[in-house]
């Protein structure tokens, strides 16, 4: 392959996950939001919670946060497909969609953007754990800021998310956000001289 092929495909995926800033995770809509984040918003939150995660539990952070901005870039070619659409629906994995989507870029390229999505979804190492919990902790917090939005409906959000926690980090972190108001910071405590 020639360096501007390589380019040519490198840049073709890194097109591809732009989508993921205009596509909606569409779960939130059966909870009555009516513009729900995009898939991108909640992958970058979902790599800051992982790198933050991963120094708590001793992980090496900017794996998981690797992990964590890959993990849902299958989304472009298959959708944010709720839970419950997923009993009805037969899918590839995501290893084979995200194969499928790399096979043009740089061979060092492929080889690092699909073994990071292998790692996250064999979910066996410390890092794919941690970025796990980053996902559903990522998605506990959506929900709180939902409900101090004036959505009701998050509950379900909550529980399945948090009953997914692995971690001891992550499960503290689910109980501060559970306690706290997602508009703290803006009142900071007065600067120390």
């Amino acid at each position: 392959m020639t360096d501007d092929h390589d380019a040519a495909g490198a840049m073709s995926f890194i097109f591809e996950a732009g989508v993921l800033k205009r596509a909606a995770r569409t779960g939130w809509w059966f909870a009555g939001v009516k513009h729900p984040e995009s898939i991108a918003e909640h992958s970058f939150r979902t790599a800051l919670i992982g790198m933050m995660l991963a120094a708590m539990e001793g992980a090496d952070p900017a794996r998981v946060s690797m992990l964590c901005v890959v993990h849902d870039t299958q989304e472009t070619r298959i959708t944010d497909i709720p839970h419950i659409a997923k009993r009805y629906l037969t899918a590839v994995p995501n290893t084979a969609v995200t194969a499928d989507q790399v096979a043009a870029c740089p061979r060092a390229v492929a080889e690092v953007i699909t073994a990071a999505v292998a790692e996250y979804e064999a979910g066996e190492t410390l890092e794919a754990v941690v970025a796990r919990d980053a996902d559903k902790l990522e998605c506990l917090v959506q929900a709180v800021e939902y409900r101090h939005q004036g959505i009701d409906n998050v509950q379900r959000w909550i529980d399945s998310s948090r009953a997914a926690l692995k971690t001891t980090s992550a499960h503290r972190l689910a109980d501060a956000a559970l306690s706290g108001q997602p508009l703290a910071w803006l009142t900071p405590p007065p600067l120390s001289e």
